[in-house]
């Protein structure tokens, strides 16, 4: 089911993907340089209705328009603000989840508190930009005030796992849990010649992802 998002910035589109039973709602974003048919996107989008969650992506109105390069972070959070209502309303009132890939998690920490979410749920949170560590934006990680997902890679060049769990030492939080994804970079993606393959990348974030959401129910 697709809803299309008025914005100031042009068409939003949510893609929909119902759980028969819902027990809660996932509401997610891509990242800067792709779209919700990312493999984690589409992972969770095909296996957690199953299991009771609703999945939500948001096209943001730049990729619906066909442009290729993401606009800055604050017109990402207006088109994201303008989906927030037909989200709610898909909700009705259930546990809401927010979260994204890449730049759609930075969005989904700066609105977390916003948009009343739950939770939120970090895939290939960019800690900083390939080789400028100095460039950290671990703050966004620290602003949601509800418990936090990440799951990175650990060939991810934005920063993995253990650069996540440093730099939240340097600045202390609770309620964030920091997993490693084995042999994936920042798209998720595997080596060829890697013992760990794409399906077990996407298991791993489906389950991490569920046992979540779970949590907070």
């Amino acid at each position: 089911m697709n809803v299309d998002v008025s914005t100031e910035l042009g068409p939003g589109r949510l893609v929909v993907a119902p759980a028969t039973d819902a027990r809660a709602v996932l509401w997610l974003g891509h990242g800067a340089g792709g779209g919700i048919d990312a493999l984690d996107l589409a992972a969770l989008s095909e296996a957690l209705p199953a299991a009771g969650v609703t999945v939500v992506r948001y096209e943001q109105p730049w990729r619906v328009a066909g442009r290729k390069v993401a606009p800055r972070p604050a017109a990402l959070d207006v088109g994201w603000f303008a989906a927030a209502p037909h989200v709610a309303e898909i909700a009705a009132g259930r546990p809401l989840v927010v979260g994204g890939r890449s730049a759609g998690a930075r969005v989904a920490c700066r609105t977390a508190q916003a948009v009343a979410a739950a939770g939120v749920v970090c895939l290939a949170f960019p800690l900083h930009p390939p080789g400028k560590p100095d460039r950290s934006r671990i703050d966004e990680l620290l602003l949601p005030s509800v418990p936090r997902l990440v799951l990175q890679g650990d060939r991810d060049t934005f920063g993995t796992a253990d650069d996540v769990r440093a730099a939240l030492v340097a600045a202390p939080a609770t309620d964030v849990r920091v997993t490693a994804v084995p042999g994936a970079d920042h798209s998720m993606k595997v080596l060829k010649s890697s013992p760990v393959d794409a399906t077990a990348v996407a298991r791993r974030v489906v389950d991490e992802v569920r046992t979540f959401v779970e949590s907070l129910g």
